[in-house]
């Protein structure tokens, strides 16, 4: 009989346990949360730098999930890490892949992330299911003032313009039109390319035309040239520099910089209007790495802001790098976007489904 009763205690006492931790877990994970909003909205302490650097190292690590190719970011890591002696474990995919991750797991109570990084549009989604922790850092004074939403939940760390590029041995340049209404000339059918998730840079530049005449345009010039979709911009630049595509409407200007300093036979088209999105970044509201997840979140909107320069993005940290005044740029508003967005990717679908008629 003690042998049978013997395990129904020791049963009944691992229950209780459990049932204590559960009982105890959301205030240990409310507390930890209300510990991590002090930390990251206190940014007037003179030691907050070493304070977080002490932390960091002891951490040992951050985590990032984010959407820029690795090849670009390894060398914002490599000086992060040499720096401070923390490391870096960056997971990539696209926007919504990104987004997905991350509200699963925080449903399902895994925090194991510490920062995301994507663009604008992605990162006011995320936010608006209350992941992110708002941030005060001594460092948004020197940020261009549309990489700080008043919200302070996520800011800009970089700005990644669009506009077309064409391939130079393919595409003669005085061939090349000085607005969007010269690629309706038959010559240019089946020699356009886009990039297939850019509703946001679509609904910019149609705004700037005024909406009923740019949309209208767009679907002309589809229904007589067509429009060949390709998903990813690095992929699009690449596929343009190689002469497949001789000619895109939305690439990342950063890209076009890197191949040409290549020896690359490709060239920007500046057609107005060039659009502006910024690329935001944010702390996890229950990040497992606190300290080094606002170590590292300062550290890209300062030190990484000239990494980013040398890598021919456009950092928004203007003491770092100013925007020229003479770039007149459309800014994609991310909140804006988010909710007209299913309107603004239904319209995109049917300008990128358009095919000349034989």
């Amino acid at each position: 009989m003690s042998i049978v009763q013997r395990p129904a205690v020791l049963t009944r006492r691992a229950f209780s346990a459990a049932a204590l931790a559960l009982l105890l877990a959301p205030a240990t994970a409310r507390a930890q949360a209300v510990d991590f909003a002090r930390l990251a909205l206190d940014d007037a302490r003179p030691d907050r730098s070493e304070r977080l650097m002490r932390g960091a190292k002891a951490e040992g690590t951050v985590i990032v999930y984010g959407s820029a190719p690795i090849e670009d970011m390894s060398h914002v890591f490599t000086a992060f890490e040499e720096k401070h002696g923390v490391k870096v474990r960056y997971w990539r995919a696209g926007p919504q892949e990104v987004i997905r991750r991350t509200q699963t797991e925080y449903q399902a109570g895994r925090h194991d992330v510490d920062i995301i990084q994507a663009n604008g549009p992605t990162m006011e989604a995320l936010r608006r299911e209350n992941l992110f922790q708002k941030v005060m850092s001594p460092a948004h004074k020197d940020l261009l003032s549309q990489a700080v939403p008043e919200h302070r939940e996520w800011v800009g760390e970089r700005l990644n313009i669009i506009i077309g590029a064409y391939n130079t041995k393919a595409v003669p340049a005085g061939q090349i039109p000085t607005s969007y209404e010269g690629f309706k000339d038959p010559r240019w059918k089946g020699k356009l390319a886009v990039e297939a998730t850019d509703y946001d840079w679509f609904a910019t530049v149609v705004a700037a035309m005024g909406e009923e005449k740019g949309i209208a345009l767009f679907k002309e010039i589809a229904s007589i040239n067509g429009l060949s979709v390709r998903k990813g911009h690095t992929l699009l630049t690449t596929l343009v520099a190689a002469g497949e595509v001789p000619v895109s409407l939305n690439v990342f200007t950063y890209k076009v910089d890197q191949l040409v300093k290549n020896g690359a036979p490709i060239a920007p088209l500046n057609i107005a209007p060039a659009v502006g999105r910024v690329n935001g970044i944010a702390a996890m509201r229950r990040p497992s790495h606190p300290n080094a997840a606002l170590l590292y979140y300062d550290f890209m909107l300062t030190d990484a802001q000239k990494v980013l320069a040398e890598r021919d993005f456009t950092p928004t940290n203007q003491r770092v790098q100013a925007l020229p005044p003479e770039l007149k740029l459309q800014f994609v508003d991310p909140a804006t976007l988010l909710d007209d967005g299913e309107k603004w990717t239904r319209l995109w679908r049917e300008v990128t489904s358009l095919r000349p008629s034989r």
